[in-house]
């Protein structure tokens, strides 16, 4: 599984968590969302096949800019 840590900083409420949340779950390959109002981050659990435009194009759809990212990959077997 693939962890991957988006950068959203317009995110301040908790319309903009579920508008997000609704918007990115569905995407083929996403496990789970989450959204932080405190750090304005979206962390999204998906497999290995999923791509950076796969996961920030919903957010950009919602109207938000999504500024940096980071990725951690991490081994098939941990949950």
């Amino acid at each position: 599984m693939t962890t991957t840590v988006l950068s959203v900083p317009e995110i301040s409420c908790g319309a903009c968590r579920s508008a997000i949340e609704t918007a990115v779950a569905p995407t083929a390959g996403v496990q789970s969302v989450e959204v932080d109002l405190d750090t304005k981050t979206v962390t999204v659990h998906h497999d290995q096949t999923v791509s950076l435009v796969a996961l920030s194009t919903p957010i950009e759809d919602q109207g938000y800019d999504v500024a940096d990212t980071h990725e951690q990959v991490g081994r098939g077997d941990q949950q």
